[in-house]
C-alpha cells in the first residue's frame, strides 16, 4: 500500500462518518480515527413524501382506479420516508440467530434501532428520530444500500 493509497482510504474514512477503521496485513498496519470516539449513531433525515410529478390523467383511469388513485395519494402525504445515511449493507437484524429489529405494522419510539448498515466491517446502528408505524420496509434483508436510498416508509401519527 502506497502513501495515494492511505490518503483515499483516509478520506473516505472521514466522509463516510464511521469514527474508527484498523487494517492488518503481514507487513502493514494502519488504525484511522476521527474526531468521533463515542460510540456512532446514526441517525437519518425524514423527508416527507410528496405527489408524483407525472400524475395519469384521469381520463387514463376509471373511476375505481381513480377513487383508489386518490385514496393512495393522501395516505402517502402523511408517511415520511427514512433514508439511509451512508452507503453500506443493510441488515433487518443484529446477528443471524436474533430477530428483525422491526416488521411491516410496528408501533415504534423515537430512539429505536430500526436496522443496522454494515460499512467497512463497523455496524451502525440506524435509530427512528420519531415515533409512529412502520408501513412498509423497502430494502431486504443483507442487501448493499446506498447513501440517501429509502428504507422505510413511516406513518408518524
Amino acid at each position: 500500500m502506497n502513501i495515494k493509497d492511505i490518503q483515499q482510504l483516509i478520506k473516505f474514512v472521514a466522509k463516510s462518518g464511521v469514527s474508527e477503521v484498523k487494517i492488518e496485513s503481514k507487513d502493514l498496519k494502519i488504525g484511522i480515527k476521527t474526531g468521533n470516539v463515542e460510540k456512532p449513531v446514526v441517525y437519518s433525515s425524514p423527508t416527507i413524501l410528496t405527489q408524483p410529478s407525472n400524475p395519469i390523467s384521469e381520463t387514463q383511469m376509471s373511476s375505481p382506479e381513480i377513487a383508489s388513485e386518490q385514496e393512495n395519494d393522501s395516505e402517502d402525504t402523511n408517511l415520511i420516508t427514512i433514508k439511509s445515511p451512508i452507503i453500506g449493507t443493510f441488515y433487518r437484524k443484529p446477528s443471524p440467530d436474533k430477530s428483525n429489529f422491526v416488521e411491516n405494522g410496528d408501533v415504534i419510539s423515537e430512539g429505536d434501532v430500526l436496522c443496522v448498515i454494515e460499512a467497512m466491517k463497523l455496524f451502525n446502528e440506524i435509530e427512528s428520530e420519531f415515533s409512529g408505524k412502520i408501513v412498509k420496509i423497502l430494502v431486504d434483508d443483507a442487501s448493499p444500500v446506498e447513501f440517501d436510498q429509502p428504507l422505510f416508509l413511516v406513518d408518524p401519527s
